[in-house]
């Protein structure tokens, strides 16, 4: 039996305290002391991260991370609050950090401070944008930056064979790390052949499917289609984004779908497209999506 995985925020930056903390102040002489329980009463976030460091410029302050799967107009009034919150129970300095890890669908523009006017009283937040895709792969090895091995497929020029392997040597070079070769094998499904990343790493879905980097990741991307479906005003928008998730999906793992499936999977419920969107993550062949639709497709 796999042990239960570990591979939400405060696992990922406890890899390598010190780098992330100079890597995102861009101060060499900052040092991480503790990652802090950041369990407000009405956060309850896995990617949420809070760190307590100290420079010889600034003394101690805290590094407030929030790693974002896709960037959402949401995302300025949530690092104000918990910016503020964090100052509050800690009184201490907060510098606030977004990490946006995939890029939205549609154009959006990513905003690095929160601004309001109201009856004349301003607010405002400014917090440093690390959007994942403008990250070079190699800065990763230079700076050893081992949070961000499981992302090295999708950051800038990582999403070839060699950087990947290079990337998976680099984890197993510490046994403790086993789990997160299963998060690498995941963002590489995203731009490599499904098949070749099996063959590159061990693929443990059973232990993926308990982290919550694979909940956040279905859950948004599933909620991606209903929310664009409600602009449409009309279900079958949702039906059709959610359609069109699953072929993009199925195109990655298992190939060019044939007009024939095509035309099964156009005639699923919303329920039923959910549901084989966690399902084909195990898919390898055109046959295994035919099985699924000859047990699912009836019910």
């Amino acid at each position: 039996m796999p042990k239960v995985s570990d591979i939400g925020g405060k696992r990922l930056l406890g890899l390598a305290p010190d780098a992330w903390a100079q890597w995102v102040t861009q101060q060499a002489d900052v040092v991480a002391l503790e990652i802090l329980g950041s369990e407000f009463q009405w956060v309850s976030r896995e990617n949420h991260v809070l760190m307590k460091a100290e420079s010889p410029i600034h003394g101690k302050f805290l590094i407030l991370t929030e790693l974002q799967l896709r960037y959402t107009d949401k995302m300025p009034l949530r690092m104000r609050a918990y910016a503020a919150l964090a100052q509050e129970s800690y009184g201490l300095p907060v510098y606030p950090v977004l990490v946006n890890i995939l890029p939205h669908s549609t154009q959006v523009v990513v905003e690095d401070r929160f601004e309001s006017n109201f009856l004349g009283l301003q607010a405002r937040q400014d917090y440093y944008v690390i959007n994942l895709w403008d990250i070079e792969a190699e800065l990763v090895f230079e700076r050893s930056l081992d949070t961000l091995l499981p992302f090295v497929p999708i950051l800038k020029n990582g999403g070839n064979q060699q950087t990947v392997r290079r990337a998976l040597e680099q984890l197993q070079l510490n046994e403790e790390l086993v789990e997160l070769e299963s998060l690498l094998g995941f963002f590489a499904s995203f731009v490599l052949d499904t098949e070749l990343v099996r063959q590159i790493m061990r693929w443990d879905m059973t232990v993926l499917r308990e982290s919550p980097w694979y909940q956040e990741i279905r859950q948004e991307s599933l909620q991606e289609g209903r929310e664009e479906g409600r602009e449409e005003g009309e279900q079958t928008g949702a039906l059709r984004e959610a359609q069109s998730l699953v072929l993009r999906q199925l195109n990655r793992r298992i190939g060019d779908i044939s007009p024939e499936l095509r035309s099964q999977l156009q005639s699923l419920s919303l329920e039923q497209l959910e549901t084989l969107g966690e399902a084909l993550l195990d898919f390898t062949k055109p046959a295994d999506l035919v099985n699924w639709l000859a047990q699912h497709q009836s019910k």
